[in-house]
């Protein structure tokens, strides 16, 4: 590799891996608001899910993959719902991590994307981001999964590499926004649904099954980790 190639790429690290600067408070404040304004009204909580479904499902296919599970596919499908598919012991803790994996991810991604913009890596977020959406892209098995997933990463990749720093800020700003607020609603949606006799073989459902815990209890630990990564991401958002 030649001496412009190797300065290149350094550069490119460097700029991947730095640090940028705060925006303003105010982006803050706003890109707040306009996470809960797709997040709490139904109609646009509708569409915006989608997204939030992205990260459920990813979080079952990652954590399938670092347990040693085979990933067999991930779909999305246009009512919100989704199925990912892994082979390997239907039992034990690998079964129980990738099912505990789903309501989980979605707060916990962005408790980690506030971790990194508490710390200025506003770029590294969005590289990252970019990458996970690519990988997952090649294990969608379905025609609407594959378009909303070309939607989603095109949009991340033209926000990557093509807008200013400003706009890179405000937009990583309301993705962490909306993984932290919007990965709060699931979980009591789908109790809900489940009080009224709906989803009876839901992700709670399935742990309860797999560990003799009652579902509940899983309902707690989702709500758990969905409000605490709230507080504590919004904290270092708004670097209280």
């Amino acid at each position: 590799m030649d001496s412009t190639a190797t300065a290149s790429l350094a550069s490119l690290w460097d700029e991947v891996s730095g640090t940028q600067p705060d925006p303003d408070l105010w982006v803050v404040i706003a890109t707040l608001g306009a996470a809960l304004a797709v997040v709490i009204p139904h109609g646009l909580w509708r569409i915006s899910r989608n997204a939030i479904t992205i990260a459920h499902e990813g979080g079952h296919g990652i954590v399938a993959l670092l347990t040693g599970r085979t990933l067999t596919g991930i779909r999305l499908h246009s009512d919100t719902s989704g199925l990912t598919v892994s082979r390997g012991k239907p039992h034990g803790i690998g079964m129980i991590l990738t099912a505990a994996a789903g309501y989980t991810a979605p707060p916990l991604l962005g408790l980690g994307g506030a971790s990194l913009l508490g710390s200025g890596r506003i770029t590294l977020l969005l590289w990252l981001a970019t990458a996970l959406l690519l990988a997952m892209l090649v294990m969608i098995r379905n025609a609407y999964g594959a378009l909303t997933m070309l939607v989603t990463g095109g949009l991340f990749v033209l926000v990557s590499w093509l807008a200013g720093p400003q706009v890179q800020a405000a937009f990583a700003y309301a993705v962490v926004w909306f993984l932290l607020i919007g990965g709060v609603r699931p979980a009591f949606e789908l109790q809900s649904k489940r009080a009224r006799g709906g989803a009876g073989d839901s992700d709670a459902d399935q742990l309860s099954r797999l560990t003799h815990v009652p579902a509940g209890l899983w309902f707690f630990l989702f709500h758990a980790v969905s409000l605490c990564s709230l507080i504590g991401g919004g904290r270092w958002l708004l670097e209280l």
